[in-house]
């Protein structure tokens, strides 16, 4: 038997660098929150500039205006998630001896700095309008902003995980059945399919295309006519219905797999938040869009990706890391004397 690469043989648990990577995991949804509830309450252009707002560091009114408030609280958390991820991808290049984390970590920065520049973009091209299209270049890069957030959710998932000590120590840390995997990344895909349609359907305006639920306002679930609104918004509620029976067959085939109680807890919660973000895109449509129902169902849904996500990322985790990285460094060097 060959030993195991050393990228993996000489992961060792790192207590700052892992709560550092949890950290910047966290501060994400603040970043996601802020996010949403600008877009919920149109405040996108409170600052017709950028990167300053206003030309200034601290605006004046923005701690009293709501607008102002939204918009730059979310340009300030925007700079800070910068900052954590240029401190997570120079320490994890420093100091990690694993060559996928270390380039997860440059890959979270370049996603970062990207999604920085068309969220500028946004702004700065606000008023230039293409021939053919109701909305103008700065309000189509609302769509890919709202969609590259949730891959930067998945990454900096990814790498906490993989600095966790449960990670690197464990020989087996939630191993399931070749048909839950294959779910659990069909799953994975199939929110993140989900969230594409939403942002599209948001930043269309079409959140209230159909506006009533569970039925149409004619009483069926089919809408009576059709239009781009109208069919963007029944997509998302069609997936929506695809998504919760793929995750409760996804949670039922955990639960009765044999695998870590922290697999089990893990499909728990995924399925809490799958029931929870039903009843918030449900009283989105009753209240109209109140601004603070949707801004929580778009929570809700980079919650639920980030569950899913990581869980199908532990399901894996053998892939990138052999059985033998779990064990302890005096075990592991008596396995390697023995076998030479």
């Amino acid at each position: 038997m060959s030993a195991s690469p050393p990228s993996s043989r000489n992961a060792q648990y790192k207590p700052a660098l892992a709560w550092f990577a949890a950290s910047g995991a966290a501060w994400v949804f603040v970043l996601v929150t802020l996010g949403a509830f600008t877009t919920s309450i149109g405040a996108g252009m409170a600052f017709p500039d950028w990167p300053l707002s206003n030309g200034s560091i601290n605006p004046e009114g923005w701690l009293t205006d709501l607008a102002m408030f939204a918009e730059h609280s979310h340009r300030l958390s925007g700079v800070t998630m910068g900052f954590i991820t240029i401190g997570l991808a120079v320490w994890l290049w420093k100091s990690e001896s694993r060559s996928w984390l270390r380039r997860l970590g440059w890959w979270a920065l370049f996603v970062v700095v990207v999604q920085g520049l068309i969220g500028g973009k946004r702004v700065l091209l606000d008023a230039t309008h293409i021939p053919g299209f109701d909305m103008s270049l700065g309000q189509i890069l609302r769509i890919p902003h709202g969609i590259l957030a949730q891959v930067f959710v998945c990454i900096l998932f990814a790498i906490a995980a993989g600095l966790s000590r449960p990670w690197i120590e464990r020989t087996q840390a939630g191993e399931l059945p070749n048909r839950a995997r294959k779910l659990a990344i069909i799953s994975t895909f199939l929110i993140f399919v989900q969230l594409v349609i939403a942002a599209t359907m948001r930043h269309n305006h079409a959140g209230l295309a159909i506006p009533t639920f569970p039925l149409t306002p004619e009483g069926g679930l089919i809408p009576a006519a059709w239009d781009f609104r109208v069919g963007i918004h029944f997509a998302h509620r069609a997936m929506a219905l695809v998504l919760t029976l793929i995750l409760g067959w996804l949670a039922f085939e955990i639960i009765r797999a044999k695998t870590s109680e922290g697999m089990k807890l893990a499909a728990a919660i995924m399925s809490t938040l799958l029931i929870v973000q039903v009843l918030l895109g449900a009283a989105a449509i009753w209240t109209m869009r109140n601004a603070y129902y949707t801004t929580a169902h778009v929570i809700g849904g980079a919650c639920l990706l980030a569950a899913t996500f990581s869980l199908t990322w532990w399901a894996h985790r053998s892939r990138l890391e052999p059985a033998r990285s779990g064990l302890a460094p005096k075990m592991s060097a008596q396995l390697e004397a023995a076998q030479a």
